[in-house]
């Protein structure tokens, strides 16, 4: 198998940033004929079409919900993970593994319960197995980004019970462009972690329209960055009695980063339809903070304290910080045609992925990872059939995954997936309704030489139905019913080994069954001249709920078996925009948001489970007693933000604020972990040019108040904190 180019994050690469200036030119050079509407115009968010549902919809239009980030809010919230992109949404936060890795969390649920999508297929990486994996996507060079709170399983499968997060980046043209050569391109740099950062795309179109072309890269380097105070928490250092120095502050070690990604698609483009080529790589280099592959010392700490420390048991030196190169390889192919008998349209997407994803002790090759999967998507929109709009379709996934080393925790295995839905809407009156179905069909094939247990395959069926009401054209109320259901994963069914990423040992049970959700929600949007307010109360009711317990065991580390019991999870969330001025001073918008989530399981007394802690060619065999109530572990904090906006011709800002409360609803073995403020601001001014482009300057502020903040749900909470004060500065140009 060959390696990936494991340099470290070297600086001699530099040739894409002086592409970028060069591009960064080309509005002035543009043709003289003005070009309509770019992407980086302000754009209502609510009017965007949602290109995660088969059947043409709007944010607002749509009866379930879902939250879009585009135009000048996207470059906004644009930053080094997909998570962190997205996680100023209500109802959304972001896992936090250091900088490089950050994944949406939504409504509490994140791992294989939340699916990530590049424009409607999966993202082929293996983010799902460890905390520790990033999402294989590059945010900067998304068009849009499309949130589905509440279950998505009926267009996704079961790996989106929690939800699903679609990135839209037109890497494969679907129509001809507005002229025959437009883009944009960006530099920019960042104080808190030295960051320098290029990027660049451009659409084409030939001169008959029919020829479009697409091109994309991006580089990014990062140093390691700021901390407002110490890596290791107090708790943390309080709990480790061999340890009496203080350890890292002012900057975080190892936590550098380095990105290159780049994409070329290519399309012919007819009346009724298209049929294009895509091929991309993306290659992320980063350190994983508070965090080598040494032994473990024999102190069993809480849930989240877990980690190596600087000796084994027998006094040996560990082998030297841990970085991971991820590597990744994507062809796709995608073609659609309208207007084919009973059907309105019909569209095909295949994507063949090849991932590997190495972990590096010092300089010696840890532990390899390695996914290579293909998917496809089938969708048949369909006329008004009985008066439901409406759209079949068949999806399928083939997965191989293999991982090798001392410390692969989870065997080979082979995934198949088929699912088969449909999807239907009408109107009656004021009130819309839209129900679907899907039924799939996942089987599992184990190595046998490592798996602790047979191959499995399930059947899962989630059916939905949704309404909405509108009440007059200012209000309208939304009702969601759902029943989904997920299939247990091979990292949950089968892992058996230390973990190095959460320090422990984890192991899976081949038994578990499929997870069933039940779930309402009701939802309010009311809008009237400059208010607009949302706002949403759902309940999800589990049964055989799949986690992670802790068993209080420290058998070569804490020992984690994967469990099922019911659960419930309760929560709300709400939006309120106001444009209180418009007049000489500028436009002035004030918004306020807020979401909590509360999660537990249901059960009452206690339950026993024999695990098995292998050593070598022997087991250690234990029973365990677990509780059957009690919170569930690593729930994300309930939040209340706001923000205020500024926009006067040519100058916008904005000055915003988001309180992390406090979280003590915590698990058995879990510490609380403390509240804190994120203060954040943005000031931009922006040029058209004659020729119809655009220039933009930037200056944006993160963690103003350089406070300490932890991220709960993440298992380096007590090793590594947020970045501190950062400045990020620089310049866009649209053409």
């Amino acid at each position: 198998m060959p390696m990936p180019n494991t340099a470290p994050f070297s600086r001699r690469h530099r040739r894409l940033p002086l592409v970028v200036a060069l591009a960064l030119a080309l509005p002035l050079a543009h043709a003289e004929e003005p070009a309509p509407t770019h992407e980086h115009d302000a754009v209502d968010l609510d009017s965007v079409q949602v290109r995660a549902s088969p059947l043409a919809s709007t944010a607002e239009e749509l009866t379930r919900p879902v939250k879009v980030l585009a135009g000048e809010r996207l470059d906004e919230a644009k930053a080094n993970s997909l998570g962190e992109t997205v996680s100023r949404l209500p109802g959304v936060q972001s896992s936090y593994f250091g900088p490089g890795v950050g994944r949406p969390i939504v409504r509490g649920f994140d791992g294989a319960r939340v699916q990530v999508l590049s424009d409607g297929l999966g993202a082929g990486d293996v983010s799902t197995v460890s905390v520790d994996h990033a999402v294989s996507i590059e945010p900067f060079l998304a068009n849009q980004v499309e949130v589905l709170k509440g279950p998505a399983t009926l267009l996704y499968g079961s790996g989106a019970i929690g939800g699903a997060v679609n990135v839209v980046d037109g890497r494969i043209p679907e129509e001809a462009t507005y002229a025959p050569l437009e883009g944009r391109a960006e530099l920019r740099g960042g104080t808190v972690n030295d960051e320098r950062t290029g990027m660049a795309r451009l659409d084409g179109t030939s001169s008959d329209g029919h020829l479009v072309f697409h091109v994309d890269a991006l580089h990014r380097e990062t140093g390691d960055y700021d901390i407002p105070g110490h890596a290791e928490s107090e708790h943390a250092h309080e709990a480790d009695a061999d340890h009496d120095e203080e350890g890292a502050s002012g900057t975080l070690p190892n936590s550098a980063l380095r990105t290159d990604a780049a994409a070329l698609g290519v399309s012919w483009v007819g009346d009724r339809g298209f049929i294009g080529l895509g091929y991309s790589l993306f290659n992320s280099r980063y350190g994983v903070p508070g965090h080598s592959h040494g032994g473990e010392d024999g102190h069993d700490h809480d849930d989240h304290d877990d980690h190596d420390h600087d000796h084994d048991d027998e006094g040996h030196e560990e082998e030297g910080p841990v970085t991971i190169v991820m590597d990744q390889r994507r062809g796709e192919l995608r073609g659609g045609i309208d207007d084919i008998g009973p059907f309105a349209s019909m569209r095909l997407k295949v994507a063949r992925t090849e991932y590997t994803h190495t972990e590096f002790e010092g300089d010696e090759v840890g532990t390899v990872f390695d996914n290579d999967s293909t998917e496809a998507r089938f969708e048949l929109t369909h006329h008004p059939l009985l008066g439901w709009d409406g759209a079949i379709g068949l999806q399928w996934a083939d997965r191989d995954f293999r991982a090798i080393g001392d410390e692969a925790f989870v065997p080979a295995s082979a995934t198949r997936d088929t699912g088969i839905f449909w999807i239907g809407q009408r109107e009656a009156g004021p009130l819309k309704f839209e129900l679907g179905a899907r039924h799939d069909r996942n089987r599992i094939d184990v190595d046998e030489a490592r798996a602790i247990g047979p191959d499995r395959t399930f059947d899962a069926t989630s059916l939905s139905a949704s309404m909405r009401w509108n009440l007059n054209p200012d209000m309208h109320l939304s009702l969601g019913l759902d029943h989904a259901q997920r299939t247990p994963v091979a990292e949950e069914l089968y892992s058996n080994g230390l973990h190095v990423a959460t320090g422990s040992v984890e192991l899976g049970d081949p038994d578990l069954r499929k997870e069933t959700a039940n779930r309402v929600e009701l939802g309010l949007h009311w809008h009237q001249g400059p208010f607009k307010l949302g706002a949403s109360i759902y309940h999800v009711q589990y049964d055989d709920f799949i986690y992670l317990a802790g068993t209080g065991i420290d058998d070569g580390g804490p020992v984690r078996a994967w469990t099922q019991d019911d659960a419930r999870f309760n929560g709300a969330e709400a939006e309120a925009n106001w444009t209180f001025a418009e007049n000489d001073s500028g436009r002035w918008d004030a918004r306020l948001f807020g979401d909590i989530v509360d999660a537990e399981l249901t059960g009452s007394g206690t339950r026993e489970i024999d695990i098995a802690v292998p050593h070598g060619d022997h087991n250690h065999d234990y029973t365990v007693t677990l509780a059957r109530g009690g919170n569930l572990p690593r729930i994300s904090p309930a939040r209340l933000g706001g923000e205020l906006r500024w926009e006067r011709n040519a100058w916008r800002a904005s000055l915003g604020a988001i309180r992390y409360a406090e979280q003590d609803d915590v698990a058995a073995g879990e510490t609380p972990t403390p509240g804190y403020t994120l203060v954040d601001a943005h000031l931009a001014w922006h040029l058209d040019t004659a020729s119809g482009g655009a220039w933009e300057v930037f200056l944006d502020g993160s963690n103003l108040l350089d406070e300490e903040a932890r991220v709960h749900s993440s298992f380096l909470k007590d090793l590594a904190p947020l970045p501190g004060r950062g400045v990020a500065f620089g310049v866009r140009a649209f053409f």
